[in-house]
C-alpha cells in the first residue's frame, strides 16, 4: 500500500452537493442489476421519453455541422451574432434594454449556477424556494457553508412563494445579497403572476438585494398561464435571468445555457460581480460553439412558434391527464401545474408512518430494499417501496429540500399507452401503501 497523502486535499463543499434527482438512480440501477425493470420518471429529459426534434431543426443543425466555422472557438461569452439576435428578442418585449456584453454563455445551466455561486463572496446568501431544484440549493449550501437558505412555495395556494417571508427574512438577515425565483417552477410546475414577480421585484428593490431568475422553462406554460419575464418588470434593479435550450427545443445533450444580466452598469459591485464570472470564463476559452449557432437559426424560423404552441398544447394535455389520475387518489393533494413539465404529488398530512408497506414478489428484491429503509424521511420510503415493488422511480419532495411529504413525476412519457399504465400504477400502489 502507497504512503498515504500528507495533507488533506478535502475542500470545504465537500458533503453540501446533494442531487436526489440522480441519487435515486443508482438505487435504481442495483435493483435493475437484481432483474427487475424500472421506469424512470426522475429526471427531465425530454429525449429519453421519446420527444423527438422536428426534422428542420435537425437540417439546421447538419447544415451547420458542415459549416467549418462551428468547429472552432467563439467569443469568451458566446458567439456575437447569437447573442445580438437574444439582445433583439429580448429588447423587442419592452423592458429592460440589454447589450452583447450583457449576455453570457455556459456549456449548460449547471455549468452557469456553479460558476454563479462559486464566484459570490462567501458571506453572501441567496434565498431560494422550498421546494427547491437541487442545482441551486446544493450549489448556494456548498458556497456558503451552511444550509441553504429558503422561503417557503404554499400548496394551498398554487405553489405560489410566501413572500411576507420573502420580506421577513431579508429584512432581519443582511447577509442576503439575492433573491432566487424559479419561474415556471420545478419541481411544482407553477408559474407566478406578474403582480407576484412586480413584489419580489419590489421586495429587492426596497432592501438593496439583486433577483435571480432560473426561466429555462418560459415557453412551456399552460392551462390559462403566462410567465412574467424578469426583464420584462425589473426596471433598475441588478438582476439575472437563466436560459437555455434543453428544455425548449429540446436539446439537453447539447449543454447550452445562459445568463441575461440586467443593470450591471448600475451598481458597481454587481459589475464587479458579473466581471468575475467573464474573468473565470476566459480560463475556459468558450461554451460549445455548434448549440450557440443553432440558436438564431432556430428560434428565429417561421416554424418555431407553432412548434412552441404544439408542445404547450402537449404538455396541458398531458398533465391534465395525469391530475385526473391522481385526484382520485384518497390521501394525496394534487395541484395542477401550469408550466414546465413536473407535477409535484403531496401526501395529506399525517397519512404516512414507518409501518407501510408494498408488496414485492422478489424476495431477494424485498431483502434489499428493506436493509435501506432505515431513517428514511416518510416519503422517501414510499419513493423506494415503490421502486423495488413497482419498478417505478420518482424523486421523494423532501430531497428538494423542504419538509412536505411528497414525489415529483415529469409528463414527458411519449408513449400514451406506457405513461397512462404507469401513473395509474402509482395510483393504485398509494392506495394500498396507504391501506396497508
Amino acid at each position: 500500500m502507497g504512503k498515504s497523502i500528507r495533507h488533506s486535499i478535502v475542500g470545504p463543499t465537500a458533503g453540501k452537493f446533494k442531487y436526489e434527482i440522480r441519487e435515486i438512480v443508482a438505487l435504481a440501477n442495483e435493483l435493475r442489476a437484481m432483474g427487475l425493470d424500472i421506469i424512470f420518471e426522475n429526471i427531465g429529459d425530454p429525449i429519453h421519453k421519446g420527444e423527438m426534434l422536428p426534422d428542420w431543426m435537425k437540417e439546421i443543425v447538419v447544415d451547420l455541422v458542415r459549416d467549418d466555422d462551428t468547429w472552432g472557438y467563439t467569443a469568451t461569452q458566446g458567439d456575437l451574432e447569437t447573442r445580438k439576435f437574444l439582445c433583439a428578442r429580448t429588447n423587442a418585449r419592452g423592458g429592460v434594454h440589454i447589450r452583447p456584453e450583457d449576455i453570457i454563455f455556459f456549456n449548460g445551466l449547471g455549468d452557469a449556477v456553479a460558476r454563479m455561486f462559486g464566484s459570490m463572496k462567501r458571506e453572501a446568501r441567496i434565498i431560494g424556494p422550498s421546494p427547491a431544484y437541487p442545482t441551486h440549493s446544493s450549489a448556494e449550501s456548498a458556497h456558503s457553508g451552511y444550509d441553504h437558505v429558503t422561503y417557503d412555495l404554499m400548496p394551498d395556494d398554487n405553489w405560489n412563494p410566501n413572500l411576507e417571508e420573502i420580506e421577513k427574512k431579508i429584512k432581519y438577515n443582511d447577509t442576503i445579497a439575492g433573491i432566487l425565483v424559479i419561474n415556471p417552477g420545478n419541481p411544482t410546475g407553477a408559474v407566478y403572476s406578474r403582480q407576484t414577480m412586480e413584489t419580489i421585484v419590489d421586495i429587492a428593490r426596497r432592501y438593496g438585494v439583486m433577483v435571480i431568475a432560473d426561466e429555462i422553462y418560459q415557453e412551456i406554460t399552460y392551462n390559462g398561464a403566462h410567465s412574467t419575464a424578469l426583464g420584462d418588470i425589473i426596471e433598475e434593479v441588478p438582476g439575472i435571468s437563466l436560459k437555455g435550450i434543453s428544455k425548449e427545443f429540446p436539446w439537453p445533450g447539447g449543454r447550452c445555457g445562459w445568463f441575461e444580466v440586467y443593470n450591471q452598469h448600475t451598481d458597481r459591485s454587481f459589475r464587479e460581480y458579473i466581471d468575475s464570472i467573464v474573468h473565470a470564463k476566459m480560463l475556459e476559452v468558450c461554451s460549445t460553439s455548434l448549440p450557440q449557432r443553432a440558436i438564431p437559426l432556430i428560434m428565429g424560423d417561421q416554424r418555431y412558434p407553432a412548434h412552441l404552441e404544439r408542445r404547450r398544447r402537449m404538455f396541458e394535455a398531458r398533465t391534465n391527464e395525469a391530475c385526473d389520475i391522481f385526484s382520485k387518489v384518497r390521501g394525496i393533494r394534487v395541484i395542477r401545474p401550469q408550466g414546465a413539465f413536473y407535477m409535484s404529488v403531496v401526501f395529506e398530512d399525517g397519512v404516512l408512518n414507518d409501518k407501510q408497506t408494498l408488496r414485492i414478489r422478489d424476495s431477494k428484491v424485498q431483502a434489499f430494499i428493506e436493509t435501506r429503509l432505515a431513517n428514511l424521511e416518510l416519503d422517501k420510503r414510499f419513493v423506494y417501496y415503490l421502486l423495488a415493488a413497482r419498478g417505478i422511480c420518482v424523486v421523494p419532495l423532501t430531497g428538494f429540500c423542504c419538509t412536505t411529504y411528497g414525489f415529483r413525476i415529469t409528463t414527458l412519457e411519449c408513449d400514451d399507452e406506457k405513461r397512462v399504465h404507469t401513473w395509474n400504477t402509482i395510483a393504485d400502489a398509494i392506495d394500498e401503501y396507504l391501506n396497508s
